[in-house]
């Protein structure tokens, strides 16, 4: 797991409003070897887990899930973010809302890519005051799916959502968990 916080160290950005900016390697470029350790390193924590679909929301954590789809060998569905004339009116809906870009979203996922029968491992780049991460929980209960664990990139320890969900009982695995970013300085939970 040290991979990710020797990247972020490497090249992330500290900016205004506590954002970091990896967008040269996780969120805009994509360095696909990096990707590849990612879905190792959540096929590692989870094989055993029966997983049978991974999910996450468009449009960053895509790369992720199809890199880490790819090790178990299942397909990746994905909630989107606006209504498209292609999508069935049969939907999953939930409200989202985005700590990034300061907006709410109503996602969509059809409900022929996601049924009871499914063991779900949810991921994404980002876990901060995990509202989309709860997005994603209530799809799958709409579903009745079972989720497995969240796989999540980089988590803003001291934001809300980890300690949150980790105290609903969800296993949360994050490959680096930055502790504060003041004065441009990045500190990781060890």
């Amino acid at each position: 797991m040290e991979f990710m916080e020797r990247r972020i160290l490497q090249e992330g950005e500290v900016r205004e409003g506590n954002v970091l900016k990896v967008g040269s390697f996780l969120n805009h470029q994509l360095d696909i070897g990096l990707l590849e350790e990612v879905g190792e390193a959540f096929y590692e924590k989870y094989r055993g887990a029966g997983i049978t679909k991974v999910l996450t929301i468009e449009a960053s954590g895509i790369a992720i899930a199809c890199l880490t789809a790819q090790k178990f060998g299942v397909p990746v569905v994905f909630a989107k973010k606006s209504k498209s004339r292609n999508l069935d009116d049969d939907v999953y809906t939930a409200e989202v809302y985005s700590y990034t870009h300061q907006t709410t979203n109503r996602v969509t996922l059809s409900k022929r890519f996601l049924t009871s029968a499914d063991n779900v491992l949810i991921v994404d780049d980002f876990l901060a005051n995990g509202k989309a991460m709860e997005g994603l929980l209530d799809v799958c209960s709409q579903a009745g799916a079972s989720v497995a664990g969240i796989g999540i990139c980089i988590e803003k320890g001291f934001q809300p959502g980890g300690a949150r969900l980790r105290s609903k009982g969800y296993d949360v695995t994050s490959l680096a968990i930055v502790e504060s970013m003041e004065n441009g300085n990045i500190v990781f939970r060890k």
